[in-house]
């Protein structure tokens, strides 16, 4: 079962998604916040397995509330998976940098919205397909020069592979299309890369791949 935690300051958005995650036996709503100080607090009390987020929202903003999550050691690691009408790549890539694992726009379809905060839950980033290729040419732009990090280095050439195919958005099973090798062993390479390079999360392998140039355009 995934705790989900819904953070909007809609009303009726959040009881749009309650009904939707609450279908079925996978899922659960464990809570509601109106804003990004009340979904720190409640994370607090609840410990959701993922938070589902909007980003424009009073008191505090989606941005600083995953900031807040990220810095907090009883949260730190809980998928944010940031649910809004915006697609302004700028906030995107913010969004990303601070620390959440995913972004979809408002529009995505029910079943798709689902199956993102499985991938959530699971350590893996989600991307919108609209924005994903413009997010990446985005990043690798706003990245500037190459910066070597000795921790990247000091990988395997089967590492550093697979955290290319990272930093291009792919998901398990299109690093093991990519590379011939099975999305389980993907998700092994991915989960030593997040060891090695102390990442959080995807997302944060994502900006480091760009960061150090493996990632061109």
């Amino acid at each position: 079962m995934i705790r989900v935690l819904l953070v909007d300051d809609q009303a009726l958005v959040r009881v749009g998604l309650r009904a939707l995650i609450d279908r079925g036996d996978t899922m659960r709503v464990v809570g509601e916040a109106c804003d990004g100080r009340q979904a720190l607090d409640l994370g607090r009390q609840l410990r959701p397995d993922v938070y589902l987020m909007d980003l424009r929202m009073p008191v505090m903003s989606g941005i600083e509330a995953i900031l807040a999550i990220r810095a907090d050691p009883a949260l730190a690691c809980t998928p944010v998976l940031v649910l809004t009408t915006f697609d302004d790549h700028d906030e995107v890539i913010e969004a990303v940098r601070a620390g959440a694992t995913g972004y979809l726009l408002k529009d995505v379809e029910p079943e798709d919205l689902r199956q993102a905060i499985r991938v959530a839950a699971r350590g893996d980033a989600v991307l919108a397909p609209a924005i994903a290729h413009q997010l990446m040419q985005r990043l690798a732009r706003s990245a500037g020069p190459a910066k070597p990090d000795p921790r990247v280095e000091a990988l395997t050439d089967r590492e550093r592979e697979v955290l290319t195919e990272i930093g291009r958005g792919c998901s398990n099973e299109e690093i093991g299309r990519a590379l011939f090798i099975s999305p389980e062993t993907a998700r092994t390479y991915v989960s030593r890369l997040l060891t090695k390079l102390q990442s959080r999360d995807r997302a944060q392998l994502i900006v480091l791949a760009h960061r150090c140039g493996l990632v061109n355009g």
